[in-house]
């Protein structure tokens, strides 16, 4: 059974909406873009925005991680198209749809 955490995430990837939260203790507003398991672990590929350089990063993050998660509504934010394939998440579940 997917986690709290994880039901808010795929809700925020399917609509696309930001979600704020604390990773590792660190505030953080992102863009989730895929959601899923490696390794039996739930994990996530965002897009960070704030708090970073205007052009903003990709981050990986476990869900196990994350706390104070909330979806807010907002400007969607993507990175520019990866030269190689993702890594972070290799059993995806869902994925923004980018059309």
């Amino acid at each position: 059974m997917p986690s709290t955490t994880y039901q808010l995430f795929r809700a925020a990837v399917v609509s696309k909406q930001q979600i704020t939260c604390r990773y590792k203790g660190l505030y953080r507003e992102i863009c989730p873009h895929v959601l899923g398991l490696t390794n039996d672990q739930e994990q996530v590929l965002s897009f960070q925005f704030g708090g970073l350089p205007p052009s903003g990063e990709w981050r990986c993050m476990k869900l196990d991680e994350v706390t104070d998660a909330a979806i807010r509504n907002g400007e969607w934010h993507t990175g520019m198209t990866h030269s190689r394939p993702q890594t972070c998440v290799k059993d995806i579940d869902v994925e923004v749809d980018r059309s």
